[in-house]
């Protein structure tokens, strides 16, 4: 069946995440020396901790990772000796600061091009683990819809948000395609819901463990090359 529906990853898929959450770390440090000094020069290593400290008492967080931040800034605030109710109107306000420079991402130069390209084409989606926000980055207009995680109670690779994204897009799975870097979260979890997969992998890294994506690409210009052999009936 032809391709209709193309969900994408976002983070090390649209963008190189590590440089991004490095200078958004950088941000909330800076802004939680500025207003919240009790915290100390150890503020980094002490969120640090306290966010292994939540995840090992509740591994769902890890699915949650906004609420997994907010809680360990509340929490290390707290321990800095900040009363309860403004160790919980400075971590909201933080977190805020965090969240803002995370959105600040630099997209892959072909990103933007091959997302308007398929936009003309096909239905796009958005499927994400982390908390980036695709309307704050200015690029919501090429997607008909992003579920992230967080809000919908579910991540990848649990086939459930995939099938959330085949019910918006009113497609059968076998008209889908999910691109992703990620081989557990993006191509086992697609493969999984009946989605054919295609492995982001700039690197030209091998392929991990068992099974295989349908197809892999070096760079995001090569997708409409490929979606246009498939459609053609050629590998």
């Amino acid at each position: 069946m032809p391709v209709r529906l193309i969900t994408f990853d976002l983070d090390d898929t649209l963008w190189d995440v590590a440089p991004v959450l490095y200078a958004a770390e950088a941000e909330l440090l800076n802004w939680l020396a500025r207003h919240a000094p009790r915290l100390g020069a150890a503020a980094a290593e002490r969120l640090q901790h306290n966010r292994q400290w939540l995840l090992e008492r509740e591994p769902i967080l890890q699915g949650r990772i906004s609420e997994l931040r907010r809680r360990a800034l509340r929490h290390s605030l707290e321990q800095a000796g900040y009363p309860a109710a403004e160790a919980a109107r400075l971590a909201a306000a933080a977190f805020e600061h965090f969240l803002a420079a995370r959105q600040r991402v630099t997209l892959f130069p072909e990103a933007r091009p091959t997302l308007a390209q398929l936009s003309r084409q096909f239905r796009l989606g958005v499927l994400t683990n982390g908390n980036a926000d695709v309307a704050r980055i200015g690029i919501a207009d090429y997607f008909q819809f992003a579920f992230n995680a967080e809000a919908l109670g579910i991540g990848k690779p649990d086939p459930r948000i995939f099938h959330a994204a085949l019910a918006a897009a009113g497609v059968p799975a076998t008209a889908a395609v999910h691109i992703g870097d990620h081989p557990r979260d993006d191509i086992a979890g697609a493969q999984a819901a009946g989605l054919r997969a295609v492995w982001f992998n700039p690197q030209g890294a091998p392929w991990p463990g068992a099974g295989a994506p349908q197809a892999q690409i070096a760079s995001l210009a090569e997708l409409p090359a490929l979606l246009a052999r498939w459609h053609a009936g050629q590998p």
